[in-house]
């Protein structure tokens, strides 16, 4: 992913709680010679060795796993919120712009079953699952509903080589425009364009403590 310096987010703990915030992911590889990608929720972790990976599954009716290997290298893209930014909304003449938060993840991926599928199938559950009135988890689910599920679906874990994070909220704007642009995106009532001005609030007030620090 191209990523202007200025908009880089170099913070490792903002992108690895920025990943479990938004962890429904696009999971891009090669199938047949072709680009192919599924959308699935995936979980940042680490294995046995220390490692960071990214952990899922798939069904195994989906022909892309039918690829994944220990020398292919696929990309986990994590999409946060994002907002139109039209041009009138500076004291000067301009053209719209986009702002948003994303992460690419690259890694080689190798499948995973047995016991260590069904310590992801449980971890990624009690994630989604904290916070329900009546959670519902892995262990506790009868030996045939985990059997015909089992069956169905393809595990893998992902190792993770690079991140590339991206956050573009408009940083290149001086204060009067950028306190502006926030105005206006809580005037259209949209939540993407909400989060966004909340992310933007954080963002500038950041960069204020790290030039006095």
């Amino acid at each position: 992913m191209y990523i202007p310096k200025i908009y880089r987010n170099e913070s490792v703990d903002d992108t690895r709680e920025f990943i479990r915030r938004n962890g429904f992911a696009t999971l891009v590889s090669t199938v047949a010679g072709r680009p192919w990608a599924t959308h699935i929720p995936l979980l940042l972790d680490r294995n046995d060795s220390g490692k960071d990976i990214l952990h899922g599954h798939i069904s195994k009716a989906n022909p892309q796993w039918k690829n994944f290997s220990t020398d292919q290298e696929v990309l986990a893209i994590f999409l946060g919120p994002h907002a139109y930014i039209s041009p009138s909304w500076y004291d000067h003449e301009n053209v719209p712009t986009w702002n948003y938060l994303a992460v690419h993840v690259y890694g080689k991926i190798s499948v995973i079953d047995g016991e260590k599928l069904l310590q992801s199938l449980s971890k990624l559950t009690d994630v989604y699952e904290h916070g329900k009135e009546h959670p519902v988890s892995v262990d506790r689910l009868s030996a045939k509903t985990l059997h015909d599920n089992l069956h169905g679906v393809v595990g893998f874990e992902i190792e993770i080589s690079d991140i590339h994070s991206a956050k573009k909220l408009s940083q290149n704007r001086h204060d009067l425009d950028y306190a502006n642009i926030i105005k206006e995106l809580d005037k259209t009532g949209n939540a993407g364009d909400r989060a966004i001005a909340r992310e933007m609030e954080k963002n500038r007030k950041y960069e204020d403590n790290k030039s006095r620090n």
